[in-house]
C-alpha cells in the first residue's frame, strides 16, 4: 500500500527549499493541500510563470524578463559605479531599499569569473568597483584576484564596510547595517 505517496513526495520537494525543514514542508504542504488549494495552485502557476520568463541579464547576471534588466536599461544609473555581488539576490536586497545608484555584476560562480565579460562593463566608463561581499577569506582572495586582473585600468576599488558580520550572507543582514557598510565602504 503507497501511504500518501504524492503527499510525501510534495514534503521532499518543499525541503529542497533553503530554510525549510521537515517539520515546515509538512505543515505548508498540509496548508496546500487541506486548507488553500486555490492559493496553492496560485503559487504552482507563479513558479511556472517565474520558471519560463525569468532569465539572467546579459549584462549584469542579474534576474531579468528581458534581455537586459531594468537596471541596466535605466539611462539615469551611475555607470561610473559598478558593484560586484556574489549572486542576483544580492541586487534585489540593495534595490528594495534603494542603497545604489549604479549598476551590477553578479559573480554567481567564485570558481568561475568571467573577466573578460567584467573588463567589457568597465570599458564603459566605470571609475570605482565597489565590492559588496559576504567577508571571508576566499572572497578576500577573489578580491584580490579581480583587482590583480583589472590593474590596466584607472579604477578605484572599495568594499563595503565591515559593519556585516563575517560569515553572514548579505540577505540576512539588517537594512541600517547594510545601508552603513555601503555608505561607509573602504578603499580596498
Amino acid at each position: 500500500m503507497r501511504e500518501l505517496e504524492k503527499f510525501n513526495n510534495l514534503v521532499q520537494a518543499l525541503e529542497t527549499l533553503p530554510t525549510i525543514g521537515k517539520k515546515s514542508a509538512t505543515r505548508l504542504a498540509y496548508h496546500m493541500i487541506m486548507s488553500d488549494s486555490f492559493n496553492a495552485l496560485k503559487i504552482a502557476h507563479a513558479i511556472e510563470n517565474a520558471l519560463g520568463y525569468i532569465k539572467k541579464c546579459s549584462q549584469c547576471g542579474g534576474m531579468s524578463e528581458d534581455e537586459l534588466c531594468y537596471i541596466c536599461s535605466d539611462e539615469r544609473r551611475n555607470e561610473s559605479v559598478l558593484c560586484i555581488v556574489e549572486s542576483a539576490k544580492d541586487i534585489l536586497m540593495f534595490e528594495e531599499n534603494g542603497l545604489f545608484d549604479g549598476n551590477y555584476f553578479v559573480l554567481e560562480s567564485l570558481d568561475t569569473i568571467d573577466i573578460s565579460h567584467l573588463r567589457s562593463r568597465i570599458g564603459n566608463g566605470v571609475k570605482e568597483i565597489v565590492f559588496a561581499m559576504t567577508p571571508s577569506i576566499a572572497n578576500d582572495a577573489v578580491i584580490l584576484f579581480i583587482e590583480d586582473k583589472l590593474q590596466d585600468f584607472d579604477i578605484r576599488f572599495s568594499r563595503i564596510a565591515q559593519g556585516v558580520p563575517t560569515g553572514v550572507s548579505l540577505e540576512n543582514i539588517d537594512i541600517l547595517s547594510l545601508s552603513r557598510a555601503l555608505q561607509d565602504r573602504v578603499k580596498v
